[in-house]
């Protein structure tokens, strides 16, 4: 092809340890390799109908057309592209090996390449290739400095830029037997997704398991045919080789062979599942696997204790919390509570105060046989044992008592026992010759017993053993060095690791609040742990990144990070439960508020004050109390005609309920007069002092249904037992959701304190 990016470079491949942990066929080059990738990228035109315009043009202002039209002319025939995505040969000029490579990034030092692990393999470079500037041996390196920095030590390979066609079918061939599809499939297809940007034929596949194993194929052959292929942005058909007789046959057994030590079965490990608390079990487990519990319920104030009883010293007992910040089902490498010890009975206590339980949904438990250090027979049978959970008072301390003794007992000095005086010297003579005291376990053995021969003491730490099995199996606990799946550090000891896994580790998964995603708590391009910001907010590294998201509150409509919205929403927490309480209308048939219009003094909305309103002179409120008395004489005598109406003083609401204060359905003035006269006396008419005094006033229909609304939220409220709202903040919300309950009711969550609440 004309437009073909023609680059190559000889650099020097980078020490592993000094390298990143690069995943599948990725490398990293300098930043000048991508200065020379830019120059010598390819013209490509550019299409005359591109909307592509400079930063300075505006569609709105007709003076800038001109000038885009000018600007737009320089560039518009060619420009320079490089293509996507970016795909490299890498050549180890030694022995003649080469393979492709996808690029990571441009962060290598300079005339240095990063390749992965696979690549390495690959091209053939071994550890040993690399000189080790700790033996001494830099001062070779320095000569034929370039720029004044020393010459980089290590085998060399050629960077070709090569652009390789879409891939549409590979052939895959298993190097071993016994894979089930139903394991690696899914695996494959995540590992190739996540981790490829090319396959090369002769290519080795390691896809690793779920179970510490890993599953191999030879990259047999792919099409378009060639070399390699890219595997981005195309449906690529994927085919294994059918097993030959011998291999299906042993895939057969070994399918067989997991049946019969399936979970359930009597030769397989126990199903496990939900426990109870004082629940004990029984239950077996195959060396080498996990039966997994739960706890869901339990009293988050009590110390919570696991018990596992076994005979087999090698079975031990994890425990973790399933949480935002803790996702993982314990193992002997993740666990937060954990007894590896040699005794027949294990046990984990588990504080209500520790940090590691804060915001835990249930409590997950796991039982586990180590495997021996020495060989095994191909069919192990299951270890047995008992699980049990308890509940004790966290107050509750266990203090050992001293061995209690009479007053003329003597304690002998050899095996510490307590014996009467007069027979100390037969007990002494028989136990200096029989036994032996340990002065560092204040343990006593049998000169001749296997014990006392076997004994030992570990000198990094207190522990101690009888025997050899036990010595290698605290070795392999506590003091091998163990790398971490994710991060690749190592540390000694599966307890340190265990603790790094669920702490620190960049590739522990959690929960993240923001995205809602399992996602590793520290990615690539995230802040460190002791960043100040992370220290001091409380979130991961990944959930500070992904906070600084911005959204809409959906209370006021402002634009906030996500990590903020919390604190936020507090300040409007804090104005609800402080806001004070609205002025709602006297009148008891009327729903509204008495917002910015009515009448502040009689406490009456603009509707129900309008039939009262006059412009005479009436600074004592005479006037004003006789049109109260004769609107409620009206209401009495004639009635409203509305037929709507339910008010109790109103002559058409009393025939419609037959119910007015206790009055029949028709009555004289003289009786009327008896029942509005107390009314109309009660209210306060002066302008300078606010009423108190309710009203009985036929209202619209409108304000009258807000106001039945109104009452059967209250009464809701009072009956429910859970948040009740005041009538007036009843009244506001409906007048908010103009009439509609359930709108109301998420009116009155918002904005309305309930009764009783304080600001926190």
């Amino acid at each position: 092809m004309a437009n073909t990016l023609t680059w190559s470079a000889r650099l020097t491949v980078a020490p592993p340890q000094r390298a990143p942990r690069l995943p599948g066929d990725k490398l990293t080059l300098p930043q000048s390799a991508l200065e020379q990738l830019l120059a010598a990228a390819p013209l490509q035109a550019v299409a005359p109908n591109s909307r592509v315009h400079t930063t300075s043009f505006d569609p709105f202002n007709p003076h800038t057309f001109a000038a885009e039209a000018r600007a737009r002319q320089q560039i518009e025939e060619r420009q320079q592209q490089l293509p996507h995505p970016l795909t490299f040969r890498v050549v180890n000029p030694q022995n003649g090996r080469s393979v492709y490579a996808g690029i990571r990034e441009f962060s290598a030092s300079e005339n240095e390449v990063a390749l992965s692990a696979l690549l390495r393999e690959s091209l053939g470079i071994q550890d040993d290739d690399f000189t080790s500037e700790a033996n001494g041996e830099t001062h070779d390196a320095e000569v034929g400095n370039i720029d004044g920095q020393p010459a980089r030590s290590g085998p060399t390979v050629t960077v070709h830029a090569k652009q390789l066609p879409k891939g549409t079918y590979v052939r895959l061939r298993p190097l071993e037997a016994g894979y089930d599809p139903e394991d690696w499939k899914p695996l494959l297809e995540r590992h190739m997704r996540d981790n490829f940007t090319t396959l090369t034929i002769g290519e080795l596949l390691t896809v690793p398991g779920t179970r510490n194993e890993s599953f191999r194929f030879l990259l047999d052959k792919v099409y378009p045919e060639g070399e390699g292929i890219c595997v981005v942005d195309t449906d690529l058909e994927v085919d294994i080789v059918a097993l030959s007789e011998e291999q299906a046959r042993e895939t057969l057994q070994k399918r067989l062979e997991r049946a019969a030590r399936a979970p359930g079965t009597t030769s397989g490990s126990s199903v496990g599942g939900v426990l109870a608390l004082e629940e004990e079990v029984a239950a077996q487990v195959l060396p080498g696997e996990y039966v997994d519990y739960e706890l869901r319920d339990w009293n988050r104030d009590e110390t919570l204790q696991v018990e596992l009883t076994a005979d087999d010293p090698s079975i031990c007992v994890f425990a973790s919390p399933l949480g935002a910040r803790q996702r993982g089902r314990p193992r002997e490498d993740m666990h937060v509570w954990g007894d590896f010890s040699d005794q027949p009975s294990k046990r984990v206590k588990i504080r209500p105060k520790n940090v590691a339980l804060e915001g835990a949904e249930s409590l997950y438990i796991s039982a586990h046989a180590l495997t021996g250090t020495e060989s095994t027979p191909s069919q192990p049978l299951p270890v047995k044992y008992r699980l049990r959970i308890t509940a004790n008072d966290p107050e509750e301390e266990q203090d050992e008592s001293e061995e209690a003794h009479e007053s003329g007992d003597v304690q002998c000095q050899n095996c510490r026992q307590w014996v009467p005086q007069r027979t100390l010297v037969l007990h002494e003579n028989f136990c200096l010759r029989n036994n032996v005291f340990c002065p560092r376990c204040h343990n006593v053995f049998q000169k001749t017993s296997s014990e006392w021969e076997n004994h030992w003491h570990c000198p990094h730490d207190s522990s101690y053993g009888n025997n050899v099995s036990s010595k290698l199996s605290h070795d392999s606990i506590f003091h091998n060095s163990y790398g971490c799946p994710d991060c690749g550090a190592r540390f000694e000891g599966l307890p340190s690791l265990a603790q790094h896994r669920t702490t620190e580790c960049p590739g522990k998964l959690i929960l993240c609040q923001f995205c809602h995603l399992l996602v590793p708590q520290k990615g690539d391009s995230d802040p460190d742990f002791l960043d100040p910001e992370v220290m001091l907010s409380g979130l991961t590294p990944h959930e500070l990144v992904d906070g600084g998201r911005t959204t809409e509150c959906h209370l006021c409509g402002k634009i906030i990070r996500l990590r903020d919205m919390n604190t936020h929403l507090r300040h409007h927490d804090l104005e609800r439960v402080s806001r004070p309480s609205p002025r709602i209308c006297l009148n008891r048939n009327c729903g509204r508020t008495l917002g910015s219009t009515g009448n502040e003094s009689l406490g009456l909305c603009n509707i129900c004050f309008g039939p009262l309103y006059v412009d005479t002179y009436d600074p004592e409120g005479k006037a004003l109390r006789r049109r109260i008395e004769r609107r409620y004489l009206s209401q009495m005598m004639t009635g409203c005609g509305k037929p709507w109406c339910q008010n109790e003083y109103c002559k058409t609401g009393k025939q419609k309920t037959q119910s007015a204060a206790g009055a029949p359905a028709s009555m004289s003035v003289a009786d009327i007069m008896k029942v509005t006269r107390p009314l109309a006396e009660a209210i306060n008419v002066q302008p300078d002092v606010p009423n108190t005094a309710p009203f009985y006033f036929c209202t619209d229909e409108t304000g009258q249904h807000r106001r039945k609304l109104a009452e059967m939220l209250f009464a809701e409220g009072s009956a429910a037992g859970g948040k009740a709202y005041g009538l007036a903040w009843c009244v506001a919300g409906v007048e908010a959701a103009g009439g509609d309950l359930d709108k109301a009711r998420e009116w009155l969550a918002k904005w309305a304190p309930a009764q009783g609440e304080t600001a926190r």
